[in-house]
């Protein structure tokens, strides 16, 4: 069963240069939109597909620099006997060593051996796969792969039309589940030269007029058509290609006219019936078409869940449900710098996979805001709604993604996206710091951290920093929500009796704003203490009232949203 032991792709589309060993089994490429997922899938369909030509344009070259060449390298390891038949192609077998990752031009001791198959497009368009080694090109050497062995390798690729699967033409899985043939020709031949006599026999009965004013005219104008012309069925309209013999259900209707995601849970089955002979399948999107439920039971029958992969998978996603389901070593994230393209498995990161079977949404953006906990949350949640209005761009339009980091744990979890790659920054409070060390420690690898004024916490440094009418409005809601004799008691409690909801209301000094703070934030019975609370009261009150806050509300805030804008350029 061959597979792919390392992808080089130069000057292809969105990608100047990326050199990446797969895994054997499921590798999942995640990242934002337009971080080139689908381009790494086309590369291998390009280099392996079994074709003979292939149609590009400008646009397929990096910046539309047509001076500089494609070039897209595959390298196959766990050859079969033909492609290591030293006769054959004993000049390209080369040495792979899997835990580095590098090609050496001879096969060796300890090494796998492999052979690198190779798609070149120059200015003209026209494209030239061949395999490739260096002691082949110094010797001015050059040759592709025997066609047979070619096909043999070329990946599956489950798209969004499966339909040419469910039948038996060129390309068809079909083909590949079993070695059996059947001598279709004559019989296909015989059966159209029969539909076009019972179509005649019928059409002469049916046209009578028509028939008899062509056979006039034409014995008027010496035209050769014999004592009486017929309408028949045209013979070269009439005929069967490759993909005539389908797949029915058994009451005779095509199983083409499933839907998409029955078809592609279908094609993926049978791929995994033909793994001996066809082991590469690419999926673009694997949640498109199916449900959260099928998505899973697609991953497990892409052998997701096994530890001996049956297929190796390259697949994309834009599905939370996808990246919960499968392991950190199977994902595999794609980042960008100036000039290069990088995917390395999440499982490099460390202990992340709790993170990732928490937040999985988080993982499909490129910036990840970790709140401490639901208050922050909920005001950004709302805050963000509140711009969209007011014609703002919203923090998911920017690639950003806001996350619940659960309390104590908030500076443990925007540690482990760090190492995962990704800009993160937090949103806390500052009555009490949890893990201080680790605070510093995600400071010091480049992560900013977003907090009220010393010793505040969320609802507190609202009702200091609002305007008395938006503060008093935080007030009304609360009474609201939960009714007079409860706030009443709270302000009571949180007061020493000093103050009450009536004196509150008559005026907010500075003192009856910090007891409305205190009052608000406790843990059993806060006031806001849910996404749905803050959501409402940031969409509602805060950010159509925050003009003429205090500093310690805004900066923090506005700080936050600079550094999401910077992240999306």
């Amino acid at each position: 069963m061959a597979i792919i032991r390392k992808l080089e792709i130069r000057h292809f589309r969105g990608i100047a240069s990326l050199d990446w060993c797969p895994s054997e089994g499921v590798n999942c490429l995640v990242g934002p939109g337009d971080s080139c997922k689908t381009t790494i899938l086309d590369a291998i369909d390009l280099c392996l597909g079994a074709r003979r030509n292939l149609t590009l344009s400008d646009a397929d070259f990096h910046s539309l620099d047509v001076n500089t060449p494609i070039s897209i390298s595959v390298t196959i390891g766990r050859l079969g006997d033909s492609l290591k038949n030293l006769e054959t192609y004993g000049m390209y077998l080369r040495g792979f060593d899997g835990k580095s990752g590098i090609i050496l031009d001879e096969p060796d001791t300890g090494l796998e051996t492999v052979l690198t198959h190779r798609l070149c497009v120059e200015a003209d368009h026209e494209p030239s796969w061949a395999l490739y080694s260096d002691r082949a090109a110094q010797q001015d050497q050059s040759r592709g792969l025997v066609w047979a062995d070619r096909s043999a390798i070329a990946p599956t690729r489950l798209g969004a039309y499966a339909d040419h699967n469910l039948s038996w033409g060129r390309a068809s899985i079909l083909n590949k589940v079993s070695d059996e043939t059947i001598a279709a020709s004559a019989a296909l031949a015989e059966l159209a030269r029969s539909a076009r006599d019972a179509f005649g026999q019928q059409a002469e009965a049916g046209l009578p007029k028509a028939l008899k004013v062509v056979q006039s005219t034409a014995a008027k104008l010496g035209v050769p058509v014999g004592d009486a012309v017929k309408a028949m069925l045209d013979a070269q309209s009439v005929s069967f290609s490759g993909g005539t013999i389908a797949l029915h259900d058994e009451t005779g209707v095509p199983l083409k006219v499933l839907g998409l995601g029955s078809k592609r849970l279908l094609v993926a089955g049978l791929q995994r019936a033909a793994a001996s002979s066809s082991p590469i399948v690419l999926v673009d999107e694997i949640e498109h078409g199916l449900e959260p439920h099928r998505i899973i039971r697609l991953l497990g029958e892409l052998g997701a869940k096994e530890a001996k992969p049956p297929l190796q998978v390259f697949m994309t996603t834009h599905s939370p449900v996808a990246v919960r389901e499968l392991d950190a070593a199977q994902l595999h994230l794609l980042r960008t710098s100036d000039t290069d393209h990088f995917a390395y498995p999440a499982v490099s990161a460390g202990d992340v996979q709790g993170t990732i079977r928490m937040f999985p949404e988080a993982l499909l953006a490129r910036s990840i805001i970790v709140c401490e906990g639901a208050t922050e949350h909920g005001l950004l949640r709302g805050l963000d709604q509140h711009r969209v209005v007011n014609g703002k761009i919203s923090f998911t339009a920017q690639n950003a993604a806001i996350i619940d980091g659960g309390g104590e744990n908030v500076f443990k979890r925007a540690r482990s996206f760090q190492f995962l790659g990704y800009r993160t920054a937090v949103l806390h409070d500052s009555d009490k710091i949890p893990t201080p060390d680790i605070k510093a420690e995600i400071e010091a690898a480049g992560a900013p951290t977003f907090a009220w004024r010393q010793g505040c916490a969320l609802e507190e440094e609202l009702f200091l920093a609002l305007p008395e009418p938006t503060a008093m409005k935080l007030l009304e809601y609360a009474v609201e929500r939960r009714g007079e004799k409860a706030i009443d008691d709270q302000i009571r409690s949180a007061s020493g009796a000093k103050h009450t909801l009536a004196s509150c209301r008559a005026s907010l000094t500075v003192e009856a704003r910090t007891v409305l703070g205190k009052a608000s934030k406790a843990k059993t019975s806060g006031w806001y203490k849910t996404v749905t609370d803050m959501e409402a009261v940031a969409r509602d009150i805060v950010g159509p009232g925050a003009k003429g806050s205090a500093a310690s509300l805004t900066k923090p805030i506005n700080d936050l949203l600079g550094w999401i804008a910077d992240g999306a350029k």
